[in-house]
């Protein structure tokens, strides 16, 4: 499933062809989605200007002077720009055309997207205002996680995997920021430290952070018809390694599931 960083560079890929440029056409292909496509979308959004694209968690938002439609990538969705005559794909569900004649498409093997549209601040909308802090937000701070941990049994792993308590910090990046910080992803929520909560977010947006910037190389996947965004091959300390040496001590590292996740760590150097 994308993360957060495949998800920001999606936006950044496709924001510069579609702002300012009127949608001259809009065709729903397959309204079969995670949930179904709204049938009054292309009405919405044919003759109208994208403003901007913007992120909210893993959520994408397309801004027009009306409302804003918000897209979710599902497990395989992707969103790429046609720059020329490609013809349509297997899965391309939404096809945009823009003032200009680039399209933008969506293509969904597993249909576990999903495209909404709201005429009101899409933060009220049901999916996005129950969501926590944006990770790379002055509102994400270990005080702040510290003493919304208070009491919390729950494992800190999980805990920070709760798009409630911050948003993003996917399983892959859970496993990197707990053992750059040094805690074990089985210790109790409430049972970590302010300091090394404060320690856990500065991790996290580390590595959020450099995911990010090693998907400031991959825009041009996101232009033309053999476009397909993927994974950032990035150098990963724990994750997809168990059984290998730690970087830090050389202890084999262990594998285990944890809340059905595969979850790897270092049994010494996190506690």
């Amino acid at each position: 499933m994308p993360e957060l960083p495949e998800v920001e560079t999606t936006r950044r890929g496709i924001e510069p062809h579609l702002t300012g440029r009127a949608v001259t056409e809009a065709r729903v292909l397959n309204g079969s989605l995670r949930w179904p496509v709204p049938e009054d979308l292309p009405d919405k959004l044919i003759n109208q200007i994208p403003r901007s694209v913007e992120r909210r968690a893993k959520y994408l938002l397309i801004r027009f002077d009306h409302g804003t439609a918000i897209v979710h990538l599902g497990m395989s969705g992707s969103l790429r720009v046609i720059t020329d005559d490609s013809p349509l794909m297997k899965h391309d569900h939404i096809e945009l055309t823009l003032e200009g004649g680039q399209r933008l498409r969506y293509n969904d093997p597993r249909r576990f997207g999903s495209w909404h549209w709201t005429d009101a601040p899409p933060e009220h909308h049901a999916l996005l205002a129950p969501l926590g802090p944006e990770p790379l937000s002055p509102d994400f701070t270990g005080d702040g996680l510290y003493h919304r941990s208070r009491g919390r049994r729950m494992p800190i792993k999980a805990f920070i995997m709760d798009s409630r308590t911050v948003v993003g910090v996917g399983n892959i990046y859970a496993c990197e920021a707990l053992f750059m910080a040094g805690i074990h992803p089985q210790r109790a929520a409430g049972r970590v430290s302010q300091e090394r909560y404060r320690r856990l977010v500065s991790a996290i947006r580390d590595i959020l952070s450099a995911a990010i910037l090693d998907g400031g190389t991959t825009l041009r996947d996101f232009v033309n018809s053999e476009g397909k965004p993927g994974y950032f091959a990035q150098s990963l300390s724990v994750y997809g390694r168990g059984g290998e040496p730690c970087h830090h001590c050389g202890r084999p590292l262990r594998d285990r599931r944890l809340g059905q996740r595969a979850t790897v760590y270092c049994p010494r150097c996190q506690r």
